[in-house]
């Protein structure tokens, strides 16, 4: 009934958006998902790791025959448009391969055995429609929000010190190596979202069902509600408001190398081109799940999150996308919705409401001091800027005593009507 409630909802948002989509005339996401059946695809990339999810309910020998006809599609494909001059992008095979095995499932499997791939190939469509949804979104977001706030964000990040500014000049200085190594981290985000939730779902096929948490979950969830906050607090970044990329509609052409004077903030009009994705960093979101969700992994896998989420950081300041008060705001935001994602699988207990009710509060007074209070922090910046850190500090500690205290005890306790007055009775 859940993933039945689950697939009904994401039905109606995805129909909403495609309307929303077409009345500014482009496609939605429902549409340019099914464009790619035949024609070539954004990211194929991202294709084959939704397969690659899909692959977790099966035999190993399913896996092998799934992988061999994706591959054998994608040559053909390949073949024909080689032939024609079409433009060339591999991923068809991996997507008629998943839609092929929902086929199956209704026609050829019964019981659980049904419910267990039309939930494999459920997450493999999600990871996917989730990158079409986000671009919906951001048009929106471009076409409805015709100001951004940028100037009060700015001029709250003096109490950060210009992070922006800094690490914009040290990948610079870095030259092309350093600059090509972050780039390809930041968009090949879903490349370690995908390893490190394999790893969680090996032992699916083998018990026959999910486990209760992984890393998809809170990737969704995260993907669901940062676009709102998109359309609450719009922004654009440094790059736009204050770098060549913002043309006419910058303030001035500063980014990296002089930072932006403290001057009284307005929400200024701005081009309708870039998206306003920057309070809270997604990808600094997203960077900061792996990070959470690698660290009960082999060493390899640990590893793989500390690279993963330190270079997608480099890449967000260092490439302007982001001022420092949207990292701190992504980190709180992830940690918030990881830790109630965790109370609902395990049971809410006193910790898991009070560390998410924290963490939520957090995040609302940094949305509402970067939007009230940024002359305060620019003017005072020791005394603003170390309280932003103490604010992210306290949820990070609050969540890691807090998740191991739950390790330790996987259910919450169960109460029993009279236990406490048994208790003191047995004390007296």
């Amino acid at each position: 009934m859940l993933w039945g409630a689950a697939g009904v909802v994401a039905a109606g948002f995805l129909i909403a958006l495609e309307i929303a989509a077409r009345g500014y005339g482009e496609r939605g996401p429902i549409a340019a998902q099914a464009r790619e059946v035949i024609f070539a695809p954004q990211s194929g990339t991202v294709l084959y790791a939704g397969m690659a999810l899909m692959m977790v309910v099966l035999t190993w020998r399913q896996r092998f025959i799934a992988i061999g006809a994706a591959i054998g599609i994608d040559l053909v494909f390949w073949l024909v448009r080689w032939s024609v001059g079409a433009q060339m992008m591999y991923g068809n095979g991996a997507l008629l391969v998943t839609l092929a095995c929902a086929v199956i499932a209704l026609t050829r499997r019964t019981g659980r055995e049904r419910a267990l791939l039309l939930k494999g190939v459920g997450l493999a469509l999600l990871l996917v429609a989730g990158r079409k949804t986000g671009y919906t979104w951001l048009l929106i977001t471009s076409k409805t929000r015709p100001t951004v706030l940028d100037q009060y964000v700015a001029t709250a990040d003096h109490a950060l010190g210009n992070p922006s500014w800094v690490v914009g000049r040290i990948v610079e200085a870095s030259g092309p190596i350093g600059a090509h190594v972050l780039d390809w981290v930041y968009i090949q985000l879903a490349v370690a979202a995908v390893i490190v939730a394999l790893y969680q779902l090996r032992n699916v096929a083998a018990e026959r069902r999910f486990p209760g948490h992984h890393l998809v979950r809170t990737f969704i969830v995260v993907g669901l509600l940062g676009p709102g906050i998109y359309m609450i607090f719009p922004v654009v970044g440094p790059i736009f408001a204050y770098g060549a990329d913002g043309g006419q509609w910058a303030v001035a052409n500063l980014w990296p190398h002089t930072p932006p004077t403290v001057s009284v903030p307005q929400a200024m009009p701005f081009s309708e081109y870039p998206p306003r994705n920057c309070m809270p960093s997604l990808h600094t979101a997203w960077a900061t799940a792996i990070f959470i969700h690698s660290r009960k992994g082999p060493r390899a896998l640990r590893y793989l999150g500390v690279f993963w989420l330190i270079a997608t950081l480099g890449a967000t300041l260092g490439f302007g996308y982001h001022y420092g008060a949207d990292i701190v705001a992504g980190v709180v935001f992830t940690v918030t919705i990881e830790a109630a994602l965790r109370a609902v699988d395990r049971g809410w207990d006193r910790q898991g409401v009070v560390l998410v009710a924290y963490g939520t509060a957090v995040f609302a007074a940094l949305l509402v001091a970067y939007r009230y209070l940024s002359m305060e922090m620019a003017g005072h910046p020791w005394v603003a800027g170390p309280l932003v850190i103490a604010a992210l500090a306290s949820v990070i500690y609050g969540y890691v005593r807090t998740s191991r205290r739950w390790d330790q005890h996987p259910q919450p306790p169960v109460r029993v009507p009279g236990q406490r007055q048994e208790r003191q009775l047995e004390r007296i």
